[in-house]
């Protein structure tokens, strides 16, 4: 047996208890016997029977072994047919035993006193099968059997204001419950408004004769019983109400199964509706293309432009507007097809068969086939209109490809015959060559239009064109007047090729002079450029570098006189040209700017800037010998004072992790110190003077250190700042000993525990070192206390821990010192022992001015115990030490 059971059969066995002794009362006795008898009987006529007294008519155990079967569905042992005592017994016992096998002990209950007629033992029997079979398995809620039959009462009349149901006896005296169980489920059958409370008698009646009549639950109770009785029968009133639960809750089954009957219907008519419309959308769609192939399919041509024209148009109105809707029907048929065949598997019906011929597949293939019609009559009309707008377009381009060519051959023999080339330069000669190949390539490309528009003419001529002579005639004149184009065109070339040879002699000398003289002029204007260049450098290796490269240029001097004299040879050979065969040179140079002249003055400007570099370059090699000089003085101090400043450091770090003594001979030890590191700013000083030096002589770097002047005086300030600073760490331990009364011997136990624990030994722990230090002085640290204590000794949240916050975390650890539970406490002490405070306690025992501190800073109290204009003097209490906000 389950908990569960357990539970409830010691639920039942104290209800037998209780009821055996409150079975004296004959009036609860009665109540019994009625409702027990009508409950039994509601159950045995379903077989067919009933009983008229139940303690008599249960003695022969066979309409108990009855009502069993009935009640639990299940076959009892074959009952005994004797009527003697002893099979009146058996049959008793396979009563009992089977209700045992149900999990229910049966107290004092034996089958000799139920066969001798006992009327307490069988009552007693009796309930504990109804409680067994009716009560115990209704579940509300988590709750069951008589709590959950009463939940479920009280869920179903919360509705009803003047029902109130907190048990099974004087909560149904005045008969209401039951009206309102029945109003709830039943709301026709009885008119809930018109009922009075101060009428019990009318509002039982009226339940027991509607229960009866409407929902076949047998009157089991008497309203006379009730209302005459201080306090009904409990076991009577719960067999009663249990039986609406149960006849309800038939009900609720009845509306499921119809409801699931519905739904099955309408997804079984939803699906006809969606076979019926594909069937007629396929239907539809196969008829039109039935009818559209056919049209599509005639190829009968037509005599006229216009006809053939007017078909292409209807042609595109059936892809435009006709063609598109069918598209989408197409496309919503095979929507709904998929659509149908997933609702049918998801419901569990047979895939839905289409009829013959109306397939998805056969319409894809009908729609193939129109598809396909539709593109060969599409390609015919296009191939007819093209066929009649041939000749036209042949005939109208043959006269504008004819009428374009005599406007280009207009003028073309006057230009060839022209014999302007004979006074003509080379430059003009060549212009002459260029144009004339223009117009070469020009007559080329014509060609092709000559032979086009033969081409065209014998075209035409094939296909009978109407005009055919006038054509022809037109198509010899072009092409005689083409030949005699080509004659002299081949004359005029030659002719110019000729003279071109003349002049090109002269014409390479002058190219020649060019060539040369423009790299040699910018050769000339960049080493200008280059000797009056200032220069700027910091390093004696960038002056070296600088005379190297002037001593090269120069030995590339004699070697470009060579070149200058070239070149001077190149235009005196011109002129001896020119002068023996009398050429007419009316221009100068056509390849360049540039003449004797200019090259013989720039010569000579190098010539003069050469001297003024040597001179620059020697003064400034000087100067940057002193610059060097500079450099090494200053890295040879600097190179003294950084790691001396870098050992101090070290030693300052050292000294304040490994100190000694008393804290006041730790101060005087570090201020003696401090004194002697004063003592080397004389260094410094000087170091700073050779700064000023390198500064003035606008030196920026030096390779003979890495110590700047900038780094040594960032060092020189840290390490005072970091010797003050630890003067002032032990001057504030001073203080805090003196303040919180720590003596030395604790001092040094701090300083021990917090060096231990600064493993990196920087004079300063980390958090992970400080938990594990917390942890070894006894601390319990949980994740938000650990946050706390960090919130104190790092408030500024740098990740490390100081000495100087060490040591303020454990004095104020080891002091006695008030807390936020003990401003509590002393609050709840001014409030009498309250979880909140009024404003006029705070009054009448706090000074006025902290009395109103505390009204205007602590918020309103919102507990259950709340009092008007109560204050929260908690949350208050841990905002004055930071635990919260104020």
């Amino acid at each position: 047996m389950d908990h569960y059971e357990a539970d409830e059969n010691e639920y039942m066995h104290q209800e037998d208890d209780w009821d055996r002794d409150l079975l004296l009362d004959p009036a609860w006795e009665k109540q019994q016997r009625k409702t027990f008898t009508a409950w039994c009987n509601s159950h045995l006529r379903k077989a067919g029977t009933q009983i008229e007294n139940i303690e008599e008519d249960f003695r022969d155990g066979l309409k108990l072994m009855l009502l069993l079967e009935v009640i639990s569905g299940e076959r009892l042992a074959k009952p005994e047919r004797g009527k003697m005592r002893v099979h009146k017994i058996s049959n008793v016992n396979k009563a009992l035993d089977f209700i045992a096998s149900k999990g229910v002990k049966l107290v004092c209950i034996g089958a000799e006193e139920i066969v001798d007629g006992n009327a307490k033992m069988t009552l007693g029997m009796i309930w504990t099968i109804i409680l067994r079979f009716a009560i115990q398995d209704i579940s509300v809620e988590e709750t069951s059997a008589k709590e959950g039959l009463l939940l479920w009462c009280q869920r179903k009349t919360a509705p009803y204001k003047n029902v109130n149901i907190q048990n099974f006896h004087i909560s149904w005296k005045d008969g209401l419950g039951f009206c309102a169980l029945i109003h709830r489920h039943r709301p026709e059958l009885i008119d809930y408004g018109k009922l009075r409370k101060d009428d019990p008698m009318t509002n039982l009646n009226t339940a027991f004769d509607v229960a009866e009549k409407y929902l076949d639950i047998p009157k089991m109770l008497d309203a006379e019983d009730i209302v005459g009785t201080a306090r009904p029968d409990e076991k009577a009133i719960m067999t009663y109400v249990s039986s609406f639960y149960h006849a309800f809750s038939g009900a609720q089954k009845a509306e499921t199964a119809a409801n699931r009957i519905c739904k099955v219907l309408a997804v079984n008519q939803e699906n006809e509706q969606l076979m019926e419309d594909y069937e007629k959308l396929a239907s539809d769609l196969l008829e039109w293309i039935r009818r559209t192939i056919p049209w599509l399919e005639n190829r009968t041509p037509e005599n006229t432009m216009q006809a053939m024209q007017q078909k292409l148009e209807d042609f595109r109105d059936y892809r435009r507007l006709h063609k598109p809707p069918k598209v989408q029907e197409k496309c919503q048929m095979e929507i709904n097809f998929n659509t149908l065949q997933t609702k049918l598997r998801l419901s569990n019906r047979p895939a839905f068969m289409p009829s013959e011929g109306k397939m998805v597949s056969d319409i894809s293939n009908a729609w193939v086939g129109l598809e396909g019609a539709e593109k060969g009559y599409e390609e015919w009309l296009l191939n007819e209109i093209r066929r009649l707008e041939r000749l036209d377009h042949l005939a109208e381009k043959f006269r504008q490809k004819a009428a374009i060519h005599e406007a280009w051959t207009e003028g073309k023999e006057e230009m060839l015959q022209k014999r302007d080339y004979e006074t003509a330069s080379l430059s003009d000669i060549k212009a002459l060559l260029k144009k004339h190949e223009a117009f070469e390539s020009d007559l080329a490309a014509h060609q092709d239009r000559v032979e086009q528009i033969a081409a065209i003419a014998q075209e035409l001529n094939e296909l009978n064109y109407y005009d055919s002579p006038n054509v022809n005639t037109r198509c010899q004149h072009i092409c005689d007047q083409w030949d005699a184009l080509g004659g002299l065109t081949q004359k005029r070339s030659e002719a110019l090729q000729t003279t071109e040879k003349l002049l090109e002699t002269i014409d390479q000398l002058y190219l020649e002079f060019a060539k040369r003289a423009a790299p040699f002029n910018n050769w000339m204007e960049g080493a200008m450029e280059d000797l009056q260049d200032t220069f700027i450098v910091h390093t004696i290796e960038e002056i070296q570098g600088l005379s190297t490269a002037h001593e090269q240029f120069k030995a590339t001097l004699p070697e470009a006189d060579k070149e200058r004299q070239a070149i001077l040879g190149i235009h005196n050979e011109i002129a001896k040209i020119v002068q023996t065969y009398h050429v007419n040179m009316a221009g100068s140079n056509p390849y360049t700017t540039i003449n004797t002249q200019e090259i013989n003055t720039k010569w000579d400007k190098v010539r003069q800037l050469v001297p003024q570099r040597d001179q620059a370059l020697s003064g400034e090699h000087a100067r940057q010998q002193n610059n060097e000089r500079l450099r090494k003085q200053f890295a040879s101090q600097a190179n003294v004072i950084g790691p001396w400043i870098q050992t101090k450091m070290a030693e300052i770090g050292r000294i304040s992790i490994e100190m000694h003594g008393t804290l006041e001979d730790q101060l005087t030890h570090l201020r003696q110190y401090e004194k002697s590191i004063v003592n080397y700013k004389a260094k410094i000083d000087q170091l700073e003077g050779d700064h000023q030096l390198i500064q003035e002589a606008l030196i920026f770097d030096n390779k003979h250190t890495n110590y700047t002047m900038e780094h040594v005086r960032v060092g020189w300030e840290q390490l005072l700042t970091t010797i003050a600073r630890t003067i002032n760490e032990i001057e504030n331990q001073i203080l805090t000993r003196d303040a919180k009364g720590i003596s030395q011997d604790q001092m040094n136990e701090f300083r021990t525990s917090f060096n231990h624990f600064d493993r990196k030994r920087t004079g300063m722990m980390d958090a992970e070192d400080f938990g594990v230090c917390l942890i070894s002085m006894g601390y319990n640290l949980g994740e938000a206390e650990f946050a706390r204590i960090m919130s104190i000794v790092d408030p500024n949240r740098q990740g490390v821990i100081t000495f100087q916050a060490f040591i303020d975390f454990m004095s104020r650890e080891t002091a006695d010192t008030d807390t936020a539970d003990q401003v509590m406490a002393s609050f709840k002490v001014l409030a009498g022992d309250k979880n909140y405070i009024l404003a006029d306690e705070l009054r009448r025992e706090l000074p006025p001015d902290q009395a109103e501190y505390c009204i205007a800073r602590m918020a309103p109290y919102s507990g259950p115990d709340a009092a008007p204009g109560a204050l929260d003097y908690m949350s208050f209490s841990t905002a004055l030490y930071g635990e919260s906000d104020l």
